[in-house]
């Protein structure tokens, strides 16, 4: 028996063998076409994704600055809003009722409800490439009328859009990772900050850690990235600030700044939730007459807050939260006149996100308050944005990581951290549910009576066949 143990054990099968195997294999590996299809479709996903949102980005500017143009270039051409406005509003709610439906709003709520669908053909009510088109179309459309909304949320739709067609034509069966995936590249490349996109994918979109998700995000936000870098060149969203506490008036922001800001933002959104319940059920006897006569008041309102203000609350807010993190003061109402702008703006129903439209917000917040108790104003427009971005959205991580990404300042890290918590604990008292997946409830209860109904009906036509 011992003898037996000792001998040496041959392999059965010889060594030219196993190493023609393995070359087979190899060959098989790194040939195969149907193999490798599906990742090559992907990565061109991913790089379609930020060409497609740097491309994006430049008709947004060039929509805002021919709003301003028109609007500041004669005596009276002030008065050119009250007219262009409203009417740009209708025009945007039409054709995104009658063209491009679930086109309205940011695009966010819409992709975390495809998240939670079952069925492709309830997806693609949600996400597909003709909704993408009509997004960018009708949101550049918006800024060219005064609307205060963003780009950033649209591209998250049209993020998703995309890798959920990249999904059909290569043949891949991770949906939901795959719109996890494009929206988290539609923020990275929206913003310049490959960060917070992988936050707002795991805090925002599916709000749990998914780690077999991650590597198609992660490549995903790497390869929009670089496509937005090779066509715009490295840069921070609202240049690099070096702000920091250096007083106890300026680490008192800190409190001031999370829970006002927090408090403004659970306003924002609870009553942007509850407006939507309330429009809802009063346009349903006429919906598109109604709608149109929404988005007409709306865009009116919008106007004459826009021409009372100077003109400083149409469009995204960029230049005015930009304004204020390099240190200059904005108007002491302007916080005010800007959320409701951009409240007026989300409710009418015409394509548009609220981003950047709250970082304005927040920023004039701060503002306010710094200038009010003689503290530094660009610590504090940077606080007031994270105290409020943090409210509205109830994502602390995703405000926290994406402030600091837009703004360099890494002097104020604890800070900033600090007053997002804040901000986030203190909406979470007041309002208890998240405004984006609070929309998304209301796409998620359509789908669902769309597929009852048209179950219903196979039902009864089996039965009566």
């Amino acid at each position: 028996m011992d003898i037996l143990l000792s001998l040496p054990v041959q392999n059965p099968m010889p060594p030219i063998y196993r190493k023609s195997k393995l070359l087979r294999r190899s060959r098989v590996f790194w040939g195969s076409f149907n193999l490798w299809r599906p990742r090559l479709v992907f990565w061109t996903g991913a790089l379609a994704i930020g060409v497609i949102s740097v491309g994006f980005a430049k008709l947004a500017d060039l929509a805002q600055h021919a709003f301003a143009g028109v609007t500041n270039s004669g005596e009276w051409t002030w008065l050119l809003p009250l007219v262009l406005t409203p009417l740009g509003f209708v025009l945007s709610a039409y054709l995104a009722t009658t063209l491009f439906p679930n086109a309205q709003g940011s695009g966010i709520p819409q992709a975390i409800a495809a998240r939670h669908l079952h069925h492709d053909d309830d997806r693609s009510k949600l996400l597909s490439l003709r909704l993408a088109f009509g997004k960018i179309v009708l949101t550049v459309l918006g800024l060219f009328c005064g609307a205060s909304i963003g780009r950033e949320g649209p591209t998250v739709q049209v993020g998703a859009s995309f890798m959920l067609a990249v999904a059909r034509f290569g043949g891949m069966a991770q949906a939901k990772g795959l719109i996890l995936a494009g929206s988290a590249a539609g923020i990275a490349a929206a913003f310049n900050t490959p960060l917070a996109g992988i936050v707002f994918a795991i805090e925002e979109m599916s709000r749990t850690y998914e780690s077999r998700a991650n590597g198609l995000v992660l490549t995903a936000v790497i390869l929009s990235g670089l496509a937005a870098l090779g066509l715009s060149g490295s840069y921070n969203y609202f240049g690099t600030a070096d702000a920091a506490p250096t007083a106890l008036v300026d680490w008192a922001l800190v409190l001031i700044c999370g829970v006002g800001g927090g408090a403004l933002g659970a306003a924002f959104s609870g009553l942007a939730l509850h407006a939507g319940i309330r429009i809802r059920r009063w346009a349903q006897p006429q919906p598109l007459k109604r709608v149109l006569m929404l988005a007409g008041c709306c865009g009116l309102a919008v106007a004459i807050i826009g021409v009372a203000s100077g003109g400083n609350t149409f469009g995204t807010g960029y230049e005015q939260a930009r304004g204020a993190v390099e240190g200059h003061a904005l108007p002491l109402l302007f916080f005010l006149e800007k959320l409701l702008a951009s409240f007026l703006s989300m409710i009418s129903g015409i394509p548009g996100g609220i981003f950047a439209p709250s970082l304005a917000v927040g920023a004039g917040l701060g503002s306010t308050v710094g200038t009010l108790i003689g503290s530094s104003i660009a610590l504090a427009a940077i606080l007031g944005m994270a105290g409020y971005f943090a409210g509205v959205v109830q994502a602390p991580m995703t405000a926290f990581v994406i402030i600091l990404e837009m703004t360099g300042d890494h002097q104020a890290v604890i800070p900033i951290m600090a007053v997002s918590m804040i901000g986030y604990v203190t909406s979470r008292l007041l309002s208890r549910e998240p405004l984006y997946h609070g929309l998304s409830r209301v796409f998620i209860a359509a789908a669902i009576r769309s597929r009852r109904t048209l179950e219903k009906d196979a039902a009864g036509d089996h039965a009566a066949g």
